[in-house]
């Protein structure tokens, strides 16, 4: 069986201090990287130019259109999504080149470890499983911004190994973030369904706290110290965010009508 190639995609802004360690790291399993760039500012086209991937530049409309548009822009139809502060770890690498070389599946899955502010969860944020590797021609990206999901026919099938995040070099960085995130979740959510109430007391004050139990107590958050703690208790933060500006918007549209 011939080997599938594959078109490594990675989604970019303001990315000079990681695309490096990110692009050298697909170099083992893709046929081609693509690095589709939301016009950064820093030295990021530089090192894309300097390590000689294939590098375009597209208007960000949302991680959905941005994933899409770089599947659809990809050489060939199996591909791997990446994020530029991700790493494919040798063992990770190693299990999608057995893929490769024996495609048995739509789409493959694989746990992503994450480091928090110097601290990689294993417990709170784990195995946090994506789907990244996938045929094109048998899936699609969906989701809500600002969260995308591929989707494929059929079930995938689950790697060896770790995809290795850095998501939040200091604690501020998710806390900075979770304004935003939470602003453009509830925004997608009251698109999708306007007419839908969300219910104050079950949505707004205790799906946090649920979350917060789910992460510290029942995956054993508290497992991962300190860090773990503050994990759990902003990622909560963050869902009590979204669903009070999600009420506060169909609360208007209400009174408007």
């Amino acid at each position: 069986m011939e080997p599938v190639k594959i078109s490594a995609t990675v989604l970019t802004l303001n990315e000079a201090h990681n695309i490096r360690d990110c692009v050298e790291s697909l170099r083992p399993v893709a046929d081609e990287i693509l690095v589709v760039d939301s016009f950064s500012t820093d030295g990021t086209e530089a090192i894309c130019r300097e390590l000689g991937v294939r590098f375009l530049q597209h208007a960000f409309e949302g991680f959905i259109e941005q994933r899409r548009y770089a599947a659809e822009m990809a050489a060939h139809d199996i591909i791997l999504a990446v994020e530029a502060d991700e790493r494919v770890t040798p063992e990770l690498a190693h299990a999608i080149l057995e893929a490769k070389g024996n495609w048995s599946a739509n789409g493959y899955t694989f746990n992503r470890l994450n480091n928090y502010g110097g601290k990689w969860l294993r417990y709170a944020w784990y195995p946090d499983r994506k789907l990244r590797l996938w045929d094109r021609r048998r899936g699609e990206v969906k989701g809500a911004n600002p969260h995308d999901q591929i989707v494929v026919e059929g079930e995938p099938r689950q790697l060896r190994g770790d995809l290795l995040h850095y998501a939040y070099v200091h604690i501020g960085e998710h806390a900075a973030q979770a304004a935003k995130f939470s602003r453009t979740a509830a925004l997608a959510k009251f698109k999708a369904r306007p007419e839908k109430r969300a219910g104050f007391w079950p949505k707004v004050v205790l799906n946090p706290c649920f979350t917060f139990i789910k992460l510290y107590v029942l995956k054993r958050g508290f497992l991962d110290g300190k860090h773990g703690l503050i994990y759990c208790a902003l990622a909560a933060y963050i869902n009590f965010l979204k669903y009070a500006q999600l009420w506060e918007l169909q609360k208007k549209r209400s009174s408007n009508q």
